[in-house]
């Protein structure tokens, strides 16, 4: 039984170290103008995500296709208070083989290396995960900035930029201050976003809007140009910590900020929703959601990420479903 395409091995074994050979995106000028000219029409929004499960319908081969492009596309995240090296090697065996490889070797994918996208931690958890994937081209992602809240001093968020750097982390996960668009200081955001970049030299960066604290869609549009601007190589939702997290909503949103940014500048921006995302069928919305808005090139996991800890285990067990016709209980699935 072999699956159709969309194929995974351009996306999968070499899969990070493709992401960083992309062209970046510089940033430009703050353009205010621009930025003040958004309006979101919130009613058309939430009629355009109510229907996007319903408008396009992916079926077996097809399905399981779709689903192991999902799995190269995770960020396998943990970010808790009692994270200790033994979960990080547990998380980045994960990573080097996220799905059964009997239910490979059934979909016809055994030689086609699929890992995850990354594997996002900590910076005190960062040279565990380098160590523990020594000879995959699997990037480490850093939380920083004094995620998730992002109230600690701005000098102080720069140096845990570098120090993540510095341990080997390929990506930084940053968080915006909120406040900056509360308050309607524009500038001050720009500025901070492009000073993290500068901070985070060859690693790229996903900026967090935490958009469940923006107040409002038009926030999350501004928010979302002005970080582009600043030079994010992604755009991402949440921290995962809010209250609310990625919606669709938000990210239909933030997806057509992602493409005004291209038609006026040439550049791509990566996506990424982070919190919420628990099922194989919600990690298919936002895969049809970056095909139909962005196009095919932001379902590769250069320009798409998934920010999930508990997704993974969903999308093996519809894997064991589609090639056995039975569904396999979790202690057919660990996480480690």
């Amino acid at each position: 039984m072999a699956v159709r395409e969309p194929r995974t091995k351009s996306t999968a074994n070499g899969q990070g170290q493709a992401a960083h050979d992309d062209a970046r995106n510089p940033g430009i000028p703050l353009d205010m103008g621009w930025v003040k000219s958004q309006r979101v029409n919130t009613s058309a929004v939430e009629r355009r995500a109510a229907t996007m499960g319903t408008r396009r319908s992916v079926k077996k081969d097809w399905q399981a296709a779709w689903l192991l492009r999902a799995i190269t596309c995770i960020d396998l995240t943990t970010l808790s208070g009692d994270d200790t090296p033994g979960n990080v090697l547990r998380l980045c065996a994960k990573a080097r083989q996220p799905v059964r490889a009997d239910l490979l070797e059934a979909l016809g994918m055994a030689d086609e290396g699929v890992t995850t996208g990354a594997v996002c931690v900590y910076h005190n958890r960062v040279a565990d995960a380098v160590d523990a994937l020594k000879g995959t081209n699997i990037p480490v992602a850093a939380v920083s900035t004094g995620f998730p809240a992002g109230l600690t001093p701005h000098r102080l968020k720069l140096e845990e930029i570098r120090e993540s750097v510095a341990a080997g982390a390929r990506e930084i996960d940053i968080v915006i201050s909120r406040e900056h668009v509360l308050l309607g200081h524009w500038d001050a955001l720009y500025d901070e976003v492009k000073a993290f970049r500068e901070a985070c030299g060859p690693a790229h960066m996903k900026s967090i809007l935490a958009t469940g604290e923006l107040s409002n869609l038009r926030n999350v549009a501004m928010a979302s140009l002005v970080a582009m601007m600043a030079g994010s190589d992604f755009i991402k939702t949440s921290t995962g910590k809010e209250p609310v997290n990625a919606t669709l909503e938000v990210s239909l949103v933030m997806c057509r900020m992602i493409r005004a940014y291209y038609e006026r500048t040439g550049h791509k921006v990566g996506f990424k929703p982070a919190g919420g995302l628990r099922t194989a069928k919600q990690a298919m919305n936002w895969q049809i959601l970056m095909k139909e808005e962005l196009g095919d090139d932001w379902l590769m996991p250069n320009l798409f990420r998934i920010g999930a800890s508990a997704l993974l285990t969903d999308i093996e067990r519809q894997l064991s479903h589609h090639v056995t016709g039975r569904y396999a209980s979790d202690k057919y699935m660990p996480m480690g």
